[in-house]
């Protein structure tokens, strides 16, 4: 009796575990938007934060503290930082751009993306509230959003992505976490079959 009741149990909950799988790895993986001009396999991106500090940069959650950076976690990938303050705290955009998207989008839950004029994009999510539409204009400290824990998240929290060519890569490499503020060095970002290649370059 034990043995059928355990082999009912698994035949209802192994679906619901690939189910999960497979909607995190859509929030994760698939989240894309339309854009105006790809990378070709020749092409490359150069992003350097003096340039973009000339047309204004805001830490999007000042006095935050960090939860979790980039990178494999629970043998899954986390593709941004989270980073915290307080519930319903304001997030702020990082530079000057124009809303490519605000809406729920799977585990990210509310999310608002924002591209900026060198092909950069930065994204905002888990938030209790966008604060912005699709279309807008919005500038460096701009309001977007408000902290919160929508979609798959634990807890209230920030998690910031920065991407190109619909692909992310480490927020570290461009921002410094600990000090809030921008690094120094430029990037170099060019296409890597299905992915892209970033490095610093002086």
């Amino acid at each position: 009796m034990m043995r059928k009741l355990a082999v009912i149990l698994l035949t209802l909950f192994i679906p619901l575990l690939v189910w999960a799988q497979d909607y995190y790895d859509v929030g994760v993986n698939h989240i894309k938007i339309s854009t105006s001009s790809e990378l070709n396999d020749k092409e490359e991106l150069t992003i350097c934060p003096m340039d973009l500090m000339e047309e204004g940069f805001y830490f999007p959650l000042p006095g935050c503290k960090i939860l979790s950076p980039y990178g494999t976690r629970n043998g899954r990938m986390h593709s941004g930082w989270d980073i915290k303050t307080f519930a319903n705290d304001t997030i702020r955009c990082a530079f000057d751009g124009d809303v490519v998207m605000s809406q729920w989008f799977a585990d990210y839950g509310n999310c608002v993306i924002v591209r900026h004029h060198n092909g950069l994009e930065t994204l905002y999510s888990h938030n209790s509230k966008n604060l912005v539409k699709k279309g807008d204009k919005v500038k460096a400290g701009s309001p977007l959003s408000l902290e919160g824990h929508t979609g798959r998240a634990t807890g209230d929290h920030l998690h910031f992505e920065t991407r190109v060519n619909n692909k992310h890569f480490d927020p570290n490499l461009l921002f410094d976490f600990e000090n809030h503020r921008l690094r120094k060095d430029c990037l170099k970002i060019s296409k890597k079959k299905s992915g892209i290649k970033v490095k610093k370059v002086k």
